[in-house]
């Protein structure tokens, strides 16, 4: 095939999840008919054998390998610079194709031209679905329980559990699965490398909104993602969490909004510390659960005494 040609390019960032990346790519090989389509992996600096399993097991794979962790923006960039196809699609290791869902993207985007970015919905392996929204981050989302907002305010914030039938516009869909057009990525410019990992396809989105483009989810393209698998849940990845949500906000807020938002976080983490510590002690450290929550925010804390690092 011409790569000239090519409708999708699916591009998978991989940092040690050798049988996800597996998984995911088997399932594009399996469900995805009838359009062109090619794959890339930018592997950032695996030690589990990783880039051996996809050429062994996926040769027709186009695969970058860094020699360090460059971050989910910095690889990500390498593919589209690369990328041959109308359209990226942005997949986590640890997201699976459902049939039919890549066409339903892509029929969305082709029917859409004033999109430049959509998200499936999200499930888990018990069908359930996942959050698949992300509004944009503001003080109201950071005071009030996001929930609350959702049941106050549907049209603005829309989510799962309004069980949506058709596509509706939103500020930016969960990174594990998004298309993207090129044309919108050319006149937008590509991720910012100063986010190693969270919130570049929010600040992408906020960029695309600002340049007139609109993003929407697409209810009907359902795809599995095995929540946190590919990055985490240790301090070392909520810290990292905090650090891109203060980028974001120093980016897009003024001085004086992001001392608000700096404190009302460190608030919220004092609080949540000293209701885990409290559990630990109450149930003598025994809860392994809330032992490692307190542990966790002792550290997101003590990172932030230091100056956030």
């Amino acid at each position: 095939m011409d790569r000239q040609d090519i409708d999708i390019s699916f591009v998978i960032v991989n940092w040690n999840t050798r049988k996800l990346l597996d998984d995911c790519i088997a399932s594009i090989e399996s469900t995805v008919k009838g359009i062109r389509f090619d794959i890339i992996v930018v592997d950032n600096a695996s030690h589990d054998d990783s880039v051996a399993m996809v050429m062994e097991k996926h040769p027709s794979v186009r695969l970058i390998k860094n020699s360090r962790n460059l971050g989910f923006g910095a690889a990500n960039n390498q593919a589209f610079a690369v990328m041959n196809g109308r359209y990226a699609i942005l997949l986590n290791t640890d997201t699976v194709l459902t049939e039919g869902a890549v066409m339903e993207l892509f029929a969305f985007m082709e029917s859409h031209t004033d999109a430049a970015m959509a998200c499936g919905q999200l499930l888990n392996l018990d069908g359930s679905k996942q959050n698949s929204i992300a509004p944009f981050p503001t003080i109201l989302t950071l005071l009030m329980n996001t929930t609350i907002l959702e049941y106050l305010f549907p049209r603005r914030y829309p989510s799962k559990r309004y069980g949506h039938k058709n596509p509706v516009e939103i500020d930016s869909g969960i990174g594990a699965c998004l298309i993207v057009r090129k044309e919108a990525m050319n006149k937008v410019g590509n991720f910012d490398e100063r986010y190693f990992f969270f919130f570049e396809e929010t600040d992408w989105a906020y960029q695309m909104k600002l340049a007139g483009w609109k993003i929407y989810h697409v209810p009907t393209a359902l795809i599995y993602h095995l929540q946190g698998q590919s990055i985490g849940q240790n301090s070392r990845s909520r810290i990292e969490f905090y650090r891109s949500r203060y980028q974001y906000f120093r980016k897009w807020k003024s001085a004086g909004y992001n001392f608000a938002v700096s404190s009302i976080i460190f608030l919220r983490l004092m609080v949540n510390w000293l209701t885990t510590l409290i559990a630990t002690v109450a149930t003598l450290g025994i809860n392994r659960t809330i032992r490692n929550k307190c542990s966790i925010y002792s550290k997101i804390i003590l990172w932030h005494i230091m100056g956030c690092p």
